[in-house]
């Protein structure tokens, strides 16, 4: 890790197999500093920009950099589902007979774009009767999650051979990548989850101007 961290608002480079928690452990052992958060959870698959707050006066502007527009590299799986939606769950094959074109992905991405409803995954940190939604999904139970009104900016195909598609999505804060994912298989008909995924810009921030962690 670096030795220059010190208080303020600062771009971290969460690398996949950490959690957003672990990322503030590691400042707090190396900066001495309790007051430390970090404004939106990354899930332990993805990587890339994680905005934190270290100190109080940090601290109390975070919420200012939760809402900023973000943006994703992601990459999808078509041809199978995940219980959690992304590669870390249970993944269940799906028959496909023909694999889909990439014309034919772009004709359905539209209806993914602009304020929509939706759903989150069953594996996610919402809660549901008084615990969080993942807790209950672990022990088996599926949940009506409801949807939420969310907001995509742009979502362009940057690569694709099935059964990768790979996206660049701009998005407003409370979008579940995993979810678009998941719903852009369905509406392919393949199924689909999250192979891998990127944010690579928080507002201002990106990748590049990101501080390193071990």
């Amino acid at each position: 890790m670096t030795e220059s961290i010190s208080k303020g608002i600062i771009p971290i480079y969460k690398p996949s197999g950490m959690t957003s928690h672990d990322v503030i452990d590691k400042l707090r052992r190396q900066t001495g500093e309790r007051r430390i958060g970090h404004a939106g959870t990354l899930d332990p698959l993805a990587s890339g920009v994680l905005v934190v707050g270290i100190g109080r006066e940090a601290t109390r502007r975070l919420a200012e950099y939760q809402q900023q527009e973000k943006e994703y590299h992601a990459i999808i799986r078509l041809g199978a589902t995940s219980t959690t939606d992304d590669a870390e769950g249970e993944i269940t094959p799906q028959s496909v007979t023909q694999p889909p074109t990439q014309q034919e992905i772009e004709r359905i991405l539209p209806q993914f774009v602009g304020t929509i409803q939706q759903a989150p995954p069953q594996h996610s940190a919402v809660h549901y009767h008084g615990k969080r939604a993942h807790e209950r999904a672990r022990a088996g139970e599926r949940m009506n999650l409801g949807t939420r009104t969310v907001t995509i900016k742009s979502i362009s195909i940057t690569g694709y051979r099935y059964p990768e598609l790979a996206i660049s999505v701009v998005c407003e804060s409370g979008v579940y990548i995993r979810s678009l994912a998941r719903d852009i298989g369905a509406a392919l008909g393949t199924g689909g989850y999250i192979a891998a995924l990127q944010r690579t810009r928080v507002g201002e921030f990106t990748c590049v101007g990101c501080q390193r962690i071990d």
